[in-house]
C-alpha cells in the first residue's frame, strides 16, 4: 500500500494515523488536505479532518520505471541493474540491444544518462547523480582515452605542436585532463562550448 486515507480530529492527527499505518516517516510522504476540521456550532455538526497521505517514490524507483517504459517503447532487448551507493544511482544494462543504447563512441547512452537524471531529479532539492553504464563501455572507454592521452602527449613533447581532440563530453574530458596531470612538460585546457567544447594539448611555455 503507497497511500492511506484517515480521519483525526486535527489535521496533524489524521496525519499521524496515516504514517502509523504506512510506516514511513513524513519527509518520505505527500500529504493533501480532503476535508478541514470543524467544531460546528454548540458542538452539532462537528466535522474530522480528512487526510490522504500518499508515500514518494524512492529515485531509484523513478529511474527504474522510466527506463522501462523507454525501452518498452523502443522495443529494445535489454535488462539492467539499479542500486543507490553514495548518493548516487549506478544503473548497468547488458543485453541483446545494449550496442544500440551505447551507440556511437557513447553518444547514445549519454542521452538515455541525461533524460533519466533529469526524470530522476525533477522536483528535488538535493541533486541525485545518476550513471549509466552498458556491457562495460565506460570502463573501456576511459582505458581508450588514458592511452590516447599519454600517446598524443609524447607525441608534443617530441614534435613542439599542439594537438587538438575531438569534441568530449565533460566527463571525458576530466579523464584525459587528469591523465596528463602528471606530465611536467604538457598541459592541458579546453575551449569552445559544449557540446562542442574540445582539449587542446600542448608544451608548456
Amino acid at each position: 500500500m503507497n497511500f492511506c486515507e484517515k480521519y483525526g480530529k486535527t489535521v496533524e492527527e489524521a496525519v499521524s494515523l496515516a504514517l502509523a499505518d504506512l510506516d514511513v516517516s513524513k519527509d518520505s510522504v505527500t500529504v493533501t488536505v480532503l476535508e478541514e476540521p470543524s467544531k460546528g456550532f454548540l458542538g452539532l455538526g462537528a466535522k474530522l479532518a480528512k487526510v490522504r497521505v500518499q508515500v514518494n517514490k524512492r529515485p531509484m524507483d523513478i529511474a527504474k520505471e522510466f527506463l522501462n517504459e523507454l525501452f518498452k517503447k523502443m522495443k529494445l532487448d535489454v535488462n539492467f541493474t539499479a542500486k543507490l551507493e553514495d548518493n548516487i544511482i549506478h544503473i548497468n544494462i547488458e543485453g541483446k540491444d545494449s550496442g544500440i543504447i551505447i551507440g556511437k563512441r557513447g553518444h547514445t547512452l549519454d542521452s538515455f544518462q541525461y533524460l533519466t537524471s533529469l526524470v530522476v531529479n525533477k522536483n528535488r532539492e538535493e541533486y541525485l547523480r545518476v550513471i549509466i553504464n552498458a556491457e562495460n563501455y565506460r570502463e573501456k572507454r576511459e582505458q581508450i582515452l588514458e592511452n590516447l592521452a599519454k600517446r598524443l602527449a609524447d607525441k608534443v613533447q617530441k614534435t613542439g605542436r599542439n594537438v587538438r581532440l575531438e569534441p568530449m563530453n565533460p566527463y571525458e574530458r576530466r579523464i584525459i585532463h587528469a591523465t596528463l596531470q602528471g606530465y611536467s612538460k604538457i598541459e592541458t585546457r579546453s575551449e569552445g562550448e559544449d557540446p562542442y567544447r574540445r582539449i587542446i594539448i600542448e608544451k608548456k611555455r
